[in-house]
């Protein structure tokens, strides 16, 4: 019970399942007092052994969505295919709804739209043109809906909207792609059941939200390109079509990046003919046009070539305009 095993766990059980999966409370409960699991896990380097990439592995592996003892006992008997499936995997978080943040963003920016994300995983976050958007206020209450052009979609990305409302509107896109270390493919069934054990159990509105993008990226594949997110920006950069205004998206992938990566790739972005729009924690990095308080915001900042203009939920639930230190601020 050493390197922070436990500790890790009992977080995860106190601060981050609760209201999410009962299921994976449970597990992550039994594992931060169980020496013979944390022995397993132990075993992986510290970035493989988060909860919710060594729950999602053990269910592709077929470990039953069950009580913990059940869990355990196939994690003790497969042991050794649970810690060399994590060693090669990371945990890919592609929501969808996270684009219900980057609305205010992409309505600021001229089409047609060339959209390349970095860290796309399976690229349902290169869909804002096909999916339908709902905002509520807090108390539920709609307060407008924005459909594609030819009608309502079956991916519905419901968010909270408090203040004011800015000029929305779902972009022109002609051209979608992504650069991830590991790209799912939707249209392979082990990538595909790969992208389904990321969900957690009991998150069965965004199991129906992730499967119908899985349907749109399906009928229409994004194209997508494994490697470094640096190594490729260029070459990626330079397929976009002309007459397209090139957007560059690191929706939540700048935190995996050690600082001066980070730096390097933000610097590259900003050297494109491009408009660069993200979503990070506030204080994860200086690159704010002009700086910003970190302790201002309730959750990440959303932002269009470093301006930000946005508050919001780093996976879309609510947002907030922050129409005072955007892009149009004097």
């Amino acid at each position: 019970m050493t390197d922070g095993v436990a500790e890790r766990y009992e977080r995860f059980a106190l601060d981050e399942a609760p209201g999410r999966s009962e299921v994976y409370t449970e597990w992550a409960t039994g594992v931060a007092t169980d020496a013979g699991v944390q022995a397993v896990l132990e075993r992986l380097m510290p970035q493989h052994r988060q909860p919710p990439l060594v729950f999602a592995v053990s269910r592709l592996l077929g470990a039953p969505v069950a009580g913990y003892r059940s869990w355990r006992q196939f994690v003790i008997d497969h042991a050794d295919d649970l810690v060399t499936e994590c060693a090669r995997r990371g945990v890919q978080i592609n929501e969808p709804l996270r684009l219900a943040a980057l609305l205010p963003a992409l309505s600021l920016v001229e089409g047609p739209i060339a959209l390349l994300e970095l860290g796309a995983a399976a690229g349902l976050c290169l869909y804002p043109d096909r999916y339908s958007f709902r905002i509520d206020g807090d108390d539920g209450i709609l307060r407008r809906r924005i459909d594609p052009d030819d009608g309502p979609s079956t991916v519905l990305l419901t968010s909270a909207v408090t203040g004011e409302l800015p000029e929305l509107h779902v972009p022109e896109v002609i051209w979608r792609a992504g650069v991830d270390l590991d790209p799912i493919d939707v249209r392979v069934p082990a990538d595909r059941a790969w992208l389904e054990s990321l969900i957690w159990p009991g998150e069965h509105e965004r199991a129906e939200r992730i499967a119908a993008a899985i349907a749109v990226a399906s009928a229409d594949p994004p194209l997508l390109r494994a490697g470094d997110a640096i190594e490729q920006l260029e070459g990626m950069a330079a397929a976009a079509p002309d007459g397209a205004t090139l957007v560059v998206t690191t929706p939540g992938m700048l935190v995996y990046l050690p600082r001066p990566r980070r730096a390097e790739l933000i610097d590259r972005i900003r050297a494109l003919d491009a408009r660069w729009i993200t979503i990070d924690p506030p204080a994860l990095h200086d690159a704010w046009r002009p700086r910003i308080d970190p302790s201002a915001f309730r959750g990440f900042a959303v932002a269009v070539d470093g301006r930000v203009v946005a508050d919001a939920d780093p996976l879309g639930r609510w947002w907030e305009w922050r129409a005072g230190i955007g892009p149009d601020a004097a």
